[in-house]
């Protein structure tokens, strides 16, 4: 990454107080850029969030909700970025169960909105969506999804990011490849410090072990690509450097997952989690037929290898520490801009950041 390319550039972060947002609001803001964002207003579970917006000294911090076009265009033209990393979304796949109609308007209408909104203005020169690793039609075959696989998704969540993705690959080839790069991009299954969503793996954890109860797991053999938050982001990044200067050579779909190694299935990630903490809680299963979960998701990553010499740097014990180490910070009311700077900038000296 290039110090020098983000120094003072206007970047829009859409969701930026989420999970990937705060962290991604982080790194850029270590890289000297002007860091704009829209969300909806953070809740009190924001906590990653609220403990460091002040310092990262945010240009423009506006709350609202991207499905609503006028307010969300009158914010864009507000704020006139050169740069946007599109993260706002409905995250979550059982969340999407019990509202279909609010993840698919925010996942879909929302990000039409913001592709409207782009096409009129012309101050900005690239864009990437972030989507998910579960846009693919998974048959639960041992294959590594490419890129160029077949989208789909038995599910809410994941059916709305494959359209979220077919749509953002139309507006560019029909209105916005002469002027500015578009790409979308796919992560593995993110875990690191700071995300409290309900119904997620390791947030869940945490709560079980504060609260010291066993905890309930409910897939126990789905297999995932576990990645900690700011090996991806690093490759988001990296890839807006190079779409913004070569949009036709880098406008396209990536894929960004860890080594084969961090592909363990729900109950082994769990187990690890709890002896790196010390834990004697129990893990109990909850059979779950109402909802379909594949039992097996990972991701080629050779494209991204080969096109951004990026590869994963943080392997799965690591993730696992580096995630275990925050939220004990965060109960020992530890300083948690200080602390996930310098989770950061461990990584960014080694070899990133010039």
């Amino acid at each position: 990454m290039n110090r020098a390319f983000w120094k003072n550039k206007d970047v829009l972060i859409t969701g930026h107080t989420g999970f990937k947002g705060t962290w991604l609001s982080l790194m850029l803001n270590e890289l000297g850029a002007n860091i704009s964002g829209i969300s909806l207003k953070p809740e009190k579970n924001k906590i990653f969030f609220n403990s460091i917006k002040k310092k990262i000294k945010l240009k423009e911090s506006i709350y609202g909700d991207i499905r609503q076009k006028e307010f969300l265009e009158k914010s864009i033209k507000k704020i006139r970025p050169k740069i946007i990393f599109h993260l706002a979304a409905q995250p979550l796949v059982l969340n999407s169960y019990k509202d279909p109609v609010g993840t698919y308007e925010t996942n879909i209408i929302g990000m039409i909105n913001l592709l409207e909104t782009v096409r009129k203005l012309k101050s900005v020169k690239s864009l990437i969506n972030v989507t998910s690793d579960k846009c693919y039609h998974n048959k639960n075959k041992k294959n590594k999804f490419r890129e160029t696989d077949p989208l789909g998704g038995f599910d809410p969540y994941s059916s709305s990011k494959a359209c979220s993705e077919i749509i953002t690959t139309a507006y560019y080839n029909s209105f916005l490849k002469d002027r500015l790069g578009i790409a979308t991009v796919r992560a593995g299954n993110i875990i690191g410090g700071g995300d409290w969503s309900d119904n997620r793996l390791i947030p869940d954890v945490i709560r079980s072990l504060k609260a010291n109860r066993n905890i309930t797991i409910r897939y126990p053999l789905a297999v995932r690509p576990w990645q900690h938050v700011i090996d991806p982001l690093i490759g988001y990044i990296k890839l807006m450097e190079k779409l913004y200067e070569f949009p036709n050579k880098y406008s396209s779909s990536w894929n960004f997952g860890p080594k084969s190694s961090s592909e363990v299935n729900v109950k082994k990630i769990v187990k690890d989690f709890l002896k790196l903490w010390n834990s004697n809680i129990k893990i109990k299963v909850e059979k779950n037929d109402k909802f379909y979960e594949s039992s097996y998701l990972a991701l080629n990553t050779s494209k991204v290898s080969k096109s951004l010499k990026w590869k994963p740097e943080i392997n799965y014990l690591e993730s696992l520490k580096m995630t275990a180490n925050w939220y004990e910070a965060w109960i020992d009311n530890v300083d948690l801009y200080e602390f996930s700077r310098k989770q950061i900038n461990q990584l960014f000296k080694k070899k990133y950041v010039t």
